[in-house]
């Protein structure tokens, strides 16, 4: 929303829109003579609503930072125990399909795969949202284009797409693709999300010192618990109560707070943020060599010194926080877990030996380098 202001949509909405999804494509495969029982019916209905009740405040952004390096799926999964827990066992076979260990992998593939429901919706949600026309995808088409093969379902089933949907495949992978370039990581999402991580990486820093007292005592309570843990367990209860507490708010209202922080550098990220006065996101062509690594490092050192956000004996810690050197990366279609498609006669091959766009079949992960730094800063 740094970005494109109409995209203040929730996840709420998107686990709705994920679960009705679930919903048109299991009647799809029932029509094409799948039998799906009424308790598998109702497990991938809540796996697609829970998919995603792992992730904490901005997503994403602060995924890793918050968890330690671990995935938000790692969050998610303990959560759904306990409403199992709760529930007198009530979702063990919502988490089989969740796994990938139940016998009819379909399931799986629909809350988990290449063509999943998460993605479907989120493409089209976040399309809308943005007013990326690009991302529009056919979903309606490529769910009344699904199938199993074997029709039956049996062990070790796959879900495939019909020949005829081929063609709304290749336009949800160029879709996909595009939508990621353009929005996802759209330089300006890369510099908010840049200046974020940083504001709150400066307040762990002061936390692991034992330093400015201020600083813990201006952060919300539950986001307070995750800083202060480099890696929490989920599977504490604890940690899951503080983090089922823990919201956006918890980080906003920190961050005014943090905006008068006697530290200027926390001051200066958070008061960035809030603000949406972000740095520039350069690409490169390629990764820089250390010679041109060096000039940046100077030519944002002078910045810095200048501005009185370092002086000589802190310059050295502040420097991360202003200029950094990373690669964005985007993979439209995997192989590893390749999209099947059906011919009439029955033959099944993969996605890519049908497909009349190369580029948006043949797999692989495009990169792209690129630095943050402040504004109006260039080498020499």
């Amino acid at each position: 929303n740094l970005v494109f202001p109409g995209a203040e949509h929730t996840r709420f909405g998107h686990a709705l829109g994920t679960m009705a999804l679930m919903q048109e494509a299991l009647d799809t495969l029932e029509e094409t003579e799948t039998p799906i029982s009424p308790d598998e019916r109702t497990a991938a209905l809540a796996a697609a609503l829970l998919h995603d009740i792992g992730h904490g405040p901005f997503s994403h952004t602060l995924e890793g930072l918050l968890l330690g390096g671990q995935r938000h799926e790692a969050m998610s999964r303990a959560l759904m125990r306990d409403l199992d827990d709760r529930h007198g066992g009530a979702l063990a076979l919502t988490l089989a399909l969740f796994d990938g260990a139940y016998e009819r992998p379909f399931f799986h593939a629909l809350v988990s795969g290449q063509l999943d429901v998460d993605r479907l919706d989120y493409l089209r949600r976040d399309a809308f949202h943005t007013g990326v026309v690009e991302g529009e995808v056919g979903v309606a088409r490529l769910i009344r284009t699904l199938a199993v093969e074997p029709p039956a379902g049996g062990v070790g089933s796959r879900l495939v797409v019909e020949s005829k949907g081929r063609y709304a495949v290749e336009a949800f992978l160029v879709a996909r693709r595009l939508m990621y370039w353009q929005v996802y990581l759209h330089r300006t999402v890369l510099a908010g999300d840049h200046v974020l991580r940083g504001a709150l990486l400066r307040v762990r820093e002061h936390l692991a010192g034992g330093s400015r007292r201020a600083s813990r005592d201006a952060c919300s309570a539950p986001l307070l618990f995750f800083l202060d843990r480099a890696r929490p367990d989920v599977d504490d209860p604890e940690v899951r109560r503080a983090f089922c507490a823990l919201d956006d708010a918890d980080v906003l209202v920190s961050l005014k707070r943090w905006r008068d922080d006697r530290d200027p550098v926390l001051a200066d990220l958070a008061g960035r943020f809030l603000d949406r006065r972000l740095p520039a996101v350069t690409w490169l062509d390629a990764d820089p060599p250390a010679d041109e690594r060096a000039a940046w490092t100077d030519a944002v050192s002078a910045h810095l010194l200048a501005s009185g956000l370092a002086t000589p004996a802190t310059l050295d810690a502040t420097l991360p926080y202003y200029l950094a050197f990373d690669r964005a990366a985007n993979t439209a279609y995997a192989r590893r877990s390749p999209i099947l498609i059906r011919h009439s006669d029955g033959r099944v091959r993969e996605f890519h030996e049908v497909a009349d766009a190369p580029a948006e079949s043949n797999g692989g992960q495009v990169t792209r380098p690129y630095v943050v730094h402040p504004k109006g800063i260039t080498p020499a």
